[in-house]
């Protein structure tokens, strides 16, 4: 399956590829930027490769690679989980550490989001732990709104944690553009 390209004023966002393991290896090896996930940080450039691999095979993710404009070394990524058919979607992104603080990652997302509603999806969630406090601004940023807090939701490396669940409605997003 190919995936549109997406466009914003500085990045661009192409499919994910094996080959972008070695330029995301810092952020799936960086431990700070992994203690979130459900995965811990990757320990060696060949465990990176491998689990990178896994991603872009996974058919039930669509994987996107941010780069900057003029540059196609990928220096994060989103990506979009279809929980209910056309309707309800799981969003994911991580960007690495070297990129933080710019407002890439919400740059990122949006188009994202833009995308999944062009699509026909009437609802986005991230589940985000209540102690990742850059994520939950991310989505925050963007309109999202906490719905629920589940407690202990999800086994990870650092044990039993909670999850929160930010959600974002069409009309919600529609309501927060620019009038054109």
């Amino acid at each position: 399956m190919t995936l549109p390209v997406m466009e914003t004023e500085r990045l661009v966002l192409r499919q994910l590829r094996a080959d972008d393991a070695d330029a995301l290896h810092p952020m799936y090896s960086d431990a700070e930027a992994n203690i979130y996930g459900s995965h811990p940080a990757t320990t060696s450039i060949e465990e990176t490769r491998e689990q990178m691999a896994k991603r872009v095979a996974d058919t039930a993710w669509r994987g996107w690679a941010i780069t900057l404009k003029g540059d196609d070394t990928a220096i994060g990524n989103v990506a979009s989980y279809e929980k209910r058919q056309g309707k309800v979607t799981e969003i994911g992104y991580m960007l690495r550490r070297d990129h933080w603080g710019h407002g890439y990652a919400t740059e990122a997302v949006a188009a994202m989001i833009e995308l999944l509603f062009a699509e026909g999806q009437r609802r986005v969630f991230a589940d985000t732990d209540p102690d990742n406090a850059p994520s939950i601004a991310v989505v925050t940023r963007l309109g999202f709104t906490l719905e629920a807090r589940l407690r202990a939701e999800w086994d990870t490396h650092i044990g039993v944690r909670d999850s929160l669940i930010f959600g974002l409605l069409e009309d919600e997003w529609k309501a927060r553009r620019p009038k054109s």
